[in-house]
Formats: structure tokens, sequence, C-alpha cells
């Protein structure tokens, strides 16, 4: 019975999208690798009026957010951007715009001021029951699924089939469309020399039995390379990543010790190498929840030693972190920054580490700036800011005066830059 319905569902793409596009329509997509690539692909040769996408962190580019022709037509609000997007917006067409947001909200604040038309992402094959999963990521798409009037999914049998709340039943779908494209990947960032300066500082504030939540490039890639000698890690995390499968099956990774969810694997999306993918494949181990869920701080700060890293743009002396935007030009987003670094900041032995290089352009500029430049958004306020850490050592700023915090944040500065960040601190009288 469930294959005959199934059967009854599938359609080509053309025909799908010519029946639900019509007028003016919002549709939501899958995040990441789940982005519905035949949808992206064929939007170019669709009509539309005034079409609106939702999207997140996308890793394929959608054709006609750089053209001009679609500017008055076509608009793409994206909770984080990538490289796609990030090109597309700096071409100043109109195509594409940001929607402020923490990550465990970013659904459901969503849902408060737009309900979407359609939901259009990526599924697993049906098992013997109906049910296929959404693969490698819930951060937001039950929570839109739950309020669409439409439900498509292109189902490709190279997404993982994935525990956790990924199910959904082919009943409560519209339209299937078979598929058989890879998965997009990312590779492991190389570490450089400064990565792993700050990966080893960040290593020393890691106990045995932390659990731990990680971002993604080369201080995260760093920072798993230092922790082979550690013992009973655990994962609660937004992103799942290539370097945390890897210390998994060294051993170094066990859940064990984990005070919420013990010897499960937590996260809300995951994106690496086609090996993770196989690795999560109907892996009992690995709980994919919604991001709801795994971002709420009250929930991460259930996981005792729990410990986030995340990266950063720039920090002021009073302790601002900024790493979404340099002025009004807007790079990436807010994620899930705040909500793990707030989660791991409230939790028993916890810690929340802000990383970042001392300098940028060949040192030319240094990352721990006097003042945030004009328009640039705060990502992790300075009353939330615990740890930070850069290839000259790392500091301890929650409680802190706002003299102390500019005196450890020069200490950690790049020596060459050190003398005008203490006189323009004493200037402003927080020296």
């Amino acid at each position: 019975m469930n294959s005959e319905l199934y059967r009854s569902k599938v359609a080509n793409v053309e025909d799908v999208m010519k029946k639900v596009l019509s007028g003016n329509k919002t549709v939501v997509l899958g995040m990441a690798a789940m982005e519905p690539q035949s949808f992206l692909n064929n939007l170019k040769n669709c009509e539309f009026d005034n079409l609106r996408i939702f999207s997140c962190l996308d890793v394929v580019d959608f054709p006609v957010q750089k053209d001009p022709k679609f500017s008055s037509k076509f608009l793409n609000e994206s909770w984080f951007y990538s490289n796609p997007t990030r090109e597309a917006a700096n071409m100043g067409i109109g195509t594409v715009t940001y929607i402020p947001n923490n990550l465990h909200l970013a659904g459901t604040d969503k849902l408060q001021n737009d309900k979407p038309d359609i939901y259009w992402g990526i599924a697993s094959p049906m098992d013997k029951h109906g049910y296929l999963t959404l693969s490698l990521s819930v951060v937001y798409e039950k929570e839109m699924i739950e309020n669409v009037d439409k439900i498509v999914l292109e189902v490709n049998p190279n997404a993982p089939r994935t525990h956790g709340d990924t199910q959904i039943h082919i009943s409560e779908v519209d339209h299937v469309i078979e598929v058989d494209y890879p998965i997009p990947t990312i590779m492991n960032a190389t570490p450089t020399k400064e990565d792993e300066l700050i990966a080893g500082h960040i290593a020393d504030l890691i106990d045995d039995g932390a659990t731990l939540q990680l971002g993604i490039g080369g201080i995260p890639n760093a920072v798993a390379s230092f922790l082979e000698h550690k013992h009973d890690l655990g994962i609660h995390t937004e992103m799942l990543t290539q370097g945390m499968v890897e210390l998994l099956n060294k051993g170094v990774i066990t859940n064990k010790k984990k005070t919420l969810w013990p010897g499960k694997m937590v996260c809300t999306f995951g994106l690496g190498e086609k090996s993770m993918y196989d690795f999560v494949d109907d892996n009992p181990g690995i709980l994919f929840l919604r991001g709801k869920y795994v971002n709420d701080p009250y929930v991460i700060a259930q996981n005792d030693k729990m410990v986030s890293i995340n990266t950063a743009l720039m920090v002021d002396l009073t302790g601002q972190v900024a790493s979404e935007s340099i002025g009004f030009k807007h790079y990436s987003g807010t994620g899930g920054q705040l909500d793990t670094h707030r989660g791991a900041s409230m939790a028993k032995d916890g810690k929340g580490i802000i990383a970042l290089h001392s300098t940028a352009k060949d040192g030319k500029i240094s990352k721990i700036v006097p003042f945030l430049p004009e328009g640039t958004g705060v990502t992790v306020p300075r009353q939330d800011v615990d740890w930070v850490v850069t290839e000259y050592g790392a500091v301890h700023l929650k409680g802190r005066s706002l003299r102390e915090r500019a005196r450890l944040l020069i200490s950690i500065a790049d020596p060459a830059f050190r003398e005008e960040l203490k006189r323009i601190a004493i200037s402003n009288h927080i020296y």
C-alpha cells in the first residue's frame, strides 16, 4: 500500500514546478547539503511572478539570483550567507537579503511573520514502513513542514538515512521527484601554523569527559587533531563534521560521560566528506534532532563540561564579538554561535570559546580592535563572552571589568599592534 501511494506521487520536476509555483509563492528549502538541486537548476526555465525563497548555508549556486533580469521577481532570504549568497549579495541587484536570527529560533521566529507555501528538500528513499528521512538536516525543516501547504521531496538514493527527528511518512508528502545526483561535500580545511597554535591553547582548556561543539574551518579542524590524547569526549553540536567522526573512530569520542543523551552523538545537521555521510547512514548512534532543541542554550547547558568552540572576524577591547559582518558588508550569519556560546557558558564546568587569528591581510590588520567598524553586527555581546583565544594565548573575560578586558585582550593581540591598542584604550579611559 505504501509503495502504491509513493508511486502515485512521483512526477517530473518541470511539471511539479509549473503546478506549485504559479502566482506569488514562498518556498523554504532544505539546508546546506540538503538543498534540492533539481529545483534550483530548473528555476531559470520556470515561470513565476514573485518568488521568495528561504534558505540557509547554500552550497549550491542559484543561477537566477545572479541574473539581473530576475531582480524584480525573485528574492532569496538567507539565514546564513555562504559563497553563493555572498557573491549574489555583493552584486547589488537585490536578489539576496539576510534574516538575523539565532539558529534555535530561526524557523519559529520566521513563522511569526511569514507562512511559507511550499517546503522543497531532499529525502532518503522510503523504507518498508513508508518512512523517508530528511537525511542530513533538521535545523528548521520540521517546523516549516508542519506549516506549509505543499511538501515536495527530491528522493535521492545518495542521501543517507538518519535517526532522530528526521522521519517523514509518504502520506504527508504531496510530490516526489526521483533524482540521483551526488550529495554536496566539503573537504577539511588544512590548518595553518596559526590555526595549530590556537588549537593548542584550546586543547588545554578541554578536560577528559567534556562534551563538544565544534564549528568548521581551519581552527576547528586543528582542534580536533590536538584532542587525540583526550579520553571519553562527547558530542552535542549544531553541525556534525568530519573531524568528529575521525575522533570517534580513534576512540577519543565515546559519548560515555555525557550527562544529556549519553552514548549518542547529537547534532542538527551534517556537512562533510562522503565518508562521513556513509558513516551516519542508518547509524543509531547519531541523532539528528531539531535545531530548536539541539541549539536551545538551556538544553546545551544540561551537558556538564560543555565546551563550545566558534570563530570570529574580530573582537573589540570591551569583548564584543563580530563574526558575521565587517561594517555593513555581510559575510555569514549568527548561526548557532550565540546559542552554543551561551549554553556552554551556563553549563556546569562549561566553557564558551571564541577563537580568531590575531591579524588579517598578512599581518597588516589587527583583529583585536579598539572599536568595531560602523555597521558591524555584534554576534556575541560582551556580557556573554567567556573565553577568547588567539595564537598568543587564551583569556577569560566573563565577569571582568572593561579595564581588565582591555588589558587581557591586548595581551593576546599581535605584538606589532599592542602599543597602539594600549594608547587608544588609555585615551578612552578603559586601560
